[in-house]
Order: C-alpha cells, then sequence, then structure tokens
C-alpha cells in the first residue's frame, strides 16, 4: 500500500537519527564511568577505544527500543502536525490500519533482537567485561572453599574442601550416595580428584558401603561415573544473562540438579525473551502517543520516550529483583512490564485521535 510505503519512508531516517544518538549517549556514560580509573592506571587509548567498541553491540541493544519509541511518535506527531493524518483520517482509513506497517517493523525488530543479543551481544559484553577488569587490574578467580553440592536431584552429594580454577581438580572430597528414600548406600573419600575432560579421576579413594550389617572399607577401582560438570564447584555461578540462551537453560538445570539456588538463573532465562518482545510493546505505545502532540513535536517526542523509557526500565529492575529473591515467581518478574506497557499502549490507543 502506498501509504505503508510512505510512512515507512517518513520513519526510517528518524529511526537511524535516534540510534545513532542513543548509541553514543549510552557509550558516553558507560566510557565516563569508568574514565577517572582508566586515567589513574594509565590505560591507552587504544585500549579504551577497543572496550568501546565491544560495547557497542550492548548499546545498541538498549538503544533500538527507546529509538523505536522516540521515531515512531515523532513521525506520527510530524504527520499530525502538518493536517496528514486528518486528511487519511477523512478518507475513512481507520488508525490502526494506518499504523500496521510500524506494527510489523516492531515485531521484526524483536525477533532480530533476540538473535542479536544471542549471538553478538553476549560473546562481545563478555570480551569487553574481561578487557575492563584486565586494564583496570581486577584479579578474577574462581577457586572456592569448602564446598557442598547435591547432584541426581540429590541422591549424590560431593563435599570438598578446594576446588582449584586453574587445574580443575578437587581437594579432599567426599562423596555420599543416597537411594531414592534418602538411605545412605556409599561413601567415597579421596584426597584429590581432578578432571580429564569427561569425568573426575581420583586419587587414594576409599569406598565405604554396607555389605550385609557391617560397614566395609575398600580402596575405588577407576570409575567414569562422575560426570558433574566443574562449573558447578566454581565460587561464583555464571549469570544466565551471560550466556546464549541454549546455554543459558542448560545452566538453570545444572543448578537445579546440583541442588544451588536457581531461581535468579531462570528469571534471566526468562527475561532474555521478554527484553526482546520490548520492540514490539514499545510500538504500540508509540503508536498511542503519536497522535497527541501538535506543537514542540521533537521535544515532546523525545521527553515522552525517554520518561517511558525510564520508568519501564524501573520497572523491569525491580519485578526482576523480586523474582530472583524469590518473592514473585520468575516469569511474572521477566514479563510483567512488557503486560503491563502493553495494556497501558492499548489503552491509549483506544482514546487516540483518529
Amino acid at each position: 500500500m502506498i501509504l505503508d510505503r510512505y510512512l515507512v519512508k517518513q520513519f526510517f531516517p528518524v529511526f537511524v537519527a535516534a540510534v545513532a544518538m542513543f548509541v553514543m549517549l549510552v557509550s558516553l556514560i558507560d566510557l565516563f564511568s569508568n574514565l577517572v580509573r582508566y586515567l589513574n592506571y594509565e590505560v591507552p587509548v587504544s585500549q579504551i577505544l577497543l572496550v568501546c567498541y565491544y560495547y557497542l553491540p550492548k548499546s545498541l541493544s538498549y538503544a533500538i527500543p527507546i529509538s523505536l519509541l522516540f521515531a515512531a511518535a515523532y513521525t506520527l506527531g510530524d504527520l499530525y502536525a502538518r493536517n496528514e493524518l486528518t486528511s487519511i483520517f477523512s478518507s475513512g482509513i481507520p488508525f490502526w490500519r494506518f499504523s500496521v506497517s510500524l506494527l510489523v517493523i516492531g515485531a521484526a525488530v524483536s525477533v532480530f533482537s533476540f538473535f542479536f543479543q544471542d549471538r553478538v551481544v553476549v560473546p562481545t559484553f563478555k570480551k569487553k567485561n574481561d578487557l575492563n577488569r584486565q586494564l583496570l587490574h581486577q584479579p578474577y578467580t574462581e577457586n572456592n572453599s569448602d564446598i557442598v553440592i547435591k547432584a541426581r536431584n540429590g541422591k549424590r552429594i560431593y563435599s570438598v574442601d578446594y576446588f582449584d580454577d586453574s587445574s580443575i581438580s578437587l581437594n579432599g572430597v567426599s562423596i555420599i550416595e543416597q537411594n531414592d528414600e534418602g538411605e545412605f548406600l556409599s561413601l567415597i573419600r579421596a584426597s584429590h580428584a581432578s578432571w580429564n575432560g569427561e569425568y573426575w579421576s581420583f586419587s587414594n579413594a576409599l569406598i565405604y558401603s554396607w555389605e550385609g550389617d557391617f560397614l566395609r572399607v575398600r580402596p575405588l577401582e577407576a570409575v567414569d561415573t562422575y560426570r558433574e560438570n566443574p562449573d558447578i564447584f566454581k565460587r561464583r555461578a555464571v549469570d544466565a544473562e551471560d550466556l546464549p540462551a541454549k546455554d543459558a537453560a542448560g545452566l538453570v538445570r545444572d543448578l537445579k540438579s546440583a541442588g544451588l539456588p536457581f531461581v535468579g538463573a531462570l528469571a534471566d532465562y526468562y527475561h532474555r525473551f521478554s527484553f526482546s518482545a520490548v520492540s514490539f510493546v514499545v510500538m504500540i505505545l508509540s503508536i498511542s502517543m503519536g497522535g497527541r502532540f501538535k506543537k514542540n513535536i521533537l521535544l515532546m517526542s523525545l521527553l515522552a520516550s525517554l520518561v517511558s523509557s525510564v520508568v519501564f526500565y524501573v520497572m523491569e529492575m525491580i519485578s526482576m529483583m523480586m523474582a530472583r529473591l524469590g518473592y514473585i515467581p520468575p516469569i511474572v518478574g521477566a514479563w510483567f512490564p512488557i503486560v503491563f506497557f502493553s495494556a497501558l499502549g492499548l489503552l491509549l490507543l483506544k482514546s487516540a485521535k483518529t
């Protein structure tokens, strides 16, 4: 339809300019938050620029929703100020039909955002954080001590004195095996265990098990049945939001099977999908606001976009925090802001000028 092409033609230049502006703004905020420390450690300019380069995809993921909101609101407001929307409405074309092309763009950008986040943002943001820690001399180790881990739904319990991340080894290992009823089956004690890439290999290991009414002890023969991933012994669990969606789902399963807290990881996993839907939601919201500004369109569109974005991200931060702490279900914490702003956009759209 000619009107669809016309609307898209009016929308895209504003959207591209808004993306450039907001990406620069987000990048500068991150840069200036660390600038003093960069200067204190005399970090070369080339390395600072490399950090900024790795942060660009993350900045883009933050900038796209607010840019869509601003561009759609400004475009529709500009058309209304020039009385072009009035002409369209007079011809009998409903406002929702005229705005369909913007909704299609929002849906397409939501799909793009999911794969962009999964395949570009996650790896580059990790590189940015790793390089930043290195430049700012922030040592990081995943060694751990005094660990108790449940595996196989609680039927296998590890007690480890110390986990060495550099050699991927365990020191002072005790493993209790239980049956489905929680009854004791055996106890393995070993001074050392090392990971060979597939399973744990024990040194100087003894196994205690019942033989009739007697608890017998004997040396443990070489076995390949202990295959728990070394990541579950690390001092700091990997954040689900720092992993691709498939790996994040695996992390949630590993945490559940190990008896570790998994609610926060599950909330972050759901958030991966809900955050991608933001682009479509802001299109609904921006369309509902588009015909409300006839004067100072640029300023009012920018102000409405910033206020809406701040409210959304604050609400999202609060709901995700409550989900991670277990006050609300993880899926509710991830999707509540999306549902709320979708309902708000539809309510405003119902009263929009047509």
